[in-house]
């Protein structure tokens, strides 16, 4: 004989409660079911009838009579659920754990560190190892790299140059100068492309044709921000004389000093025919490893990003029509640069714990 079911006696105030349950729109489908439970029992069903009406396993109805018998309203909720314990480890010796591991090689096979393979050497999950690089301002992933001159007269070289920046000599010109060595003339297939989604996106293709290269050779008047450029087929010290005399001819009769990086092509010796049919010229040298001295660069930036990098060209001929046509417009607008280098001197998020390793 089997056992009888546990009785449901409901007030009005719980039966209205009840029904206002499995009626209301927002209430989650599982809290509705138990409700029904409840009604249905309280109507005089079985447990057999019950789980046959609502597709569910009598001992469910079972569970949920008997809570409801014990607790009232509040047994139609879920118990409370904690889940895997946390692992409790003090967050300073965590942390330095971390650093210390680090340092060590990674696992064979594998040439750096990630969360997974660290939360695995250290049997502690990897979420923990996110939570703690996040506070360090450690990334794993992020690859940095730097340039530092090793330049025995650095100090002497930047100062010098720093100086025609700061402050232009009187009735002279200070011109950055440097070329930007194989444009490449890239065909490419550009323009719109309808999503199937209804959106559009504009690009280009990843195959693209080659047509050829030129050298483009740039001065910047620091004084004025004015660009005077021009394209060679080839990157020689012929071609740098000759546009160096067509840039110094534009401003006759006053002193000249020009910047430029250490290339060979740059670089004349005092007795050379050139330096000597020129002595209003004065050539100013930026120390090794460190472009970022020259002005001319940041242009050269700008005019990647404006003219070339998301244009298609089909020759060499359109090429320097583009950088020509560019050249003109920028030069109607052209304004100095507010130029400024921020000496970057910070701690490693590694040092600011190096207390914790030692």
């Amino acid at each position: 004989m089997s056992r009888p079911c546990t009785p449901i006696t409901l007030s009005r105030s719980e039966e209205a409660e009840l029904n206002k349950l499995i009626r209301a729109p927002r209430t989650q489908r599982r809290h509705a079911d138990r409700a029904r439970i409840v009604l249905e029992a309280f109507y005089g069903k079985s447990n057999i009838e019950i789980a046959a009406l609502m597709r569910t396993r009598p001992a469910t109805v079972s569970k949920w009579r008997i809570r409801f018998e014990q607790e009232g309203l509040m047994g139609l909720r879920d118990d409370f659920r904690p889940g895997r314990p946390r692992i409790q480890e003090d967050s300073e010796n965590l942390r330095r754990r971390i650093l210390e591991h680090i340092d060590t090689p990674p696992p064979a096979g594998y040439a750096k560190w990630n969360g997974r393979t660290l939360g695995e050497a250290l049997e502690i999950p990897s979420n923990l190892i996110w939570r703690e690089l996040r506070a360090l301002g450690i990334s794993l992933q992020r690859r940095r790299s730097w340039c530092i001159s090793t330049d025995p007269e650095f100090d002497a070289k930047s100062a010098d140059i720093i100086g025609l920046y700061l402050g232009v000599p009187a009735n002279a010109v200070v011109l950055s100068v440097d070329e930007k060595p194989c444009v490449q003339a890239l065909e490419r297939e550009q323009g719109w492309l309808k999503m199937p989604d209804g959106r559009s996106m504009t690009g280009f293709a990843h195959e693209y044709k080659r047509h050829g290269t030129t050298n483009l050779f740039a001065a910047l008047n620091v004084a004025t921000g004015q660009v005077h450029a021009k394209c060679f087929p080839r990157k020689r010290r012929e071609e740098f004389l000759h546009f160096l005399d067509s840039v110094t001819a534009c401003h006759a009769g006053k002193e000249i000093h020009v910047i430029l990086d250490n290339l060979s092509v740059h670089k004349l010796k005092p007795d050379h025919p050139w330096i000597k049919r020129h002595p209003h010229i004065h050539f100013h040298f930026t120390p090794t490893h460190a472009s970022w001295l020259n002005q001319i660069e940041v242009w050269f930036s700008i005019l990647s990003r404006a003219a070339l990098k998301s244009a298609s060209f089909r020759s060499v001929k359109d090429l320097v029509q583009a950088i020509e046509s560019f050249l003109k417009a920028y030069n109607e607008t052209a304004a100095p640069f507010e130029w400024t280098k921020i000496r970057v001197c910070k701690k490693s998020p590694e040092s600011k714990y190096a207390n914790l390793i030692n």
